[in-house]
């Protein structure tokens, strides 16, 4: 995945030194960046094609986050994504149009493996032919033990979002809580020159930053990506004295675990990095465990080492040219459309080193 990260980086350096004035300094919003960013990267690694092919498929993913949130005060009731209603009617328009986007992909890539003319690099020709493996082995293309189309669809889908989403957010907030605190900023990039100098990152070194991974934590404690975990009961299980029969919806509240003063201490809403100097299991009171932007258990987000790799590399690249600081037009507003988002974006001025 490392050389993926890195040309993609490299593009954004180089958009970014473009748009320096004759000061050496330019403001820019970084949310839209950082998603450009992560799209990028995601079509790259995963599927083999950059951002401008995906691009529509991001866009109407987009419009259906958005009118999922204008529906959620209406979605207790168990029925309501079935009525007819226009924002339904929308939603199902989009997903029909990514579904046929998707497919196209797809059917592509397929016809490119039976033809032998792929490198099988990028997970979707591995998750193609793996599927076609499997079904020739059973001699039954329907077979119980092949995915059907529809599921390639719905992981492809599930990759494109999730693939980018929460990354571009935690690079979003971790330049804000940098320009926000220069000295945390400052420590990061001695870190990282020290390490890289004026050369492009490597696997080895980027898994030895520690100051740069105990404010990555740190901004995953104070602004997760997901701010709630929900799950659903499928058998009768036994929680400390509680008994919750099958069929119960379950959510975690990750946000306010995060920022909990029992758990973390008078200090848990301020940024606080060196509460990660001996790792995760130590930052909390009493070694809790209470710490988990990816989920935890077996269901733990697949994709948590990409993040944290991708997000490593970015900010590395980032503080090696640049040095920043908030906007006077940055308003501090997280809210949630699905992940945490800043309401107002997020201006950012930076200086060319």
């Amino acid at each position: 995945m490392l050389p993926a990260f890195s040309t993609c980086c490299d593009e954004l350096i180089e958009r970014w030194k473009n748009s320096v004035g004759p000061d050496g300094s330019f403001e820019m919003d970084v949310w839209p960046e950082m998603q450009n960013l992560t799209r990028d990267v995601i079509s790259r690694v995963a599927f083999g094609s950059s951002y401008q092919e995906g691009r529509l498929i991001f866009q109407l993913q987009d419009e259906q986050a958005e009118r999922i949130v204008k529906a959620l005060p209406t979605t207790v009731l168990p029925f309501s994504w079935y009525l007819p209603t226009e924002n339904n009617k929308k939603m199902k328009q989009i997903a029909r149009e990514v579904r046929t986007l998707v497919m196209s992909i797809i059917a592509k890539r397929e016809k490119a493996i039976q033809n032998g003319e792929t490198t099988k690099d990028d997970l979707l020709d591995l998750l193609l032919e793996s599927n076609m493996r499997e079904k020739e082995q059973k001699g039954d293309s329907d077979s119980i033990q092949g995915m059907t189309t529809d599921e390639v669809i719905e992981e492809c889908k599930t990759f494109y979002f999730t693939g980018q989403e929460t990354t571009s957010v935690l690079l979003t907030w971790t330049l804000i809580v940098l320009s926000m605190h220069p000295e945390w900023q400052e420590k990061a990039r001695d870190e990282v020159l020290q390490h890289f100098g004026g050369k492009k990152p490597n696997f080895d070194s980027l898994s030895r930053l520690k100051i740069v991974t105990m404010i990555i934590y740190e901004v995953l404690r104070l602004y997760p990506p997901a701010v709630m975990l929900t799950r659903c009961t499928y058998k009768i299980i036994q929680l400390g004295n509680l008994t919750i029969p099958p069929g119960v919806l379950l959510r975690l509240p990750i946000l306010f675990i995060h920022h909990d003063p029992e758990i973390w201490g008078p200090d848990a809403t301020e940024f606080k990095p060196t509460r990660f100097a001996e790792g995760i299991s130590t930052a909390t009171n009493n070694g809790q465990l209470a710490f988990f932007p990816f989920g935890w258990g077996p269901r733990i987000c697949i994709g948590q080492n990409y993040a944290l790799l991708e997000a490593k590399m970015a900010l590395s690249m980032i503080l090696q040219h640049f040095k920043f600081e908030l906007s006077e037009n940055y308003q501090h507003a997280p809210y949630t459309i699905i992940t945490l988002h800043p309401e107002y974006g997020a201006p950012v001025k930076f200086q060319t080193l």
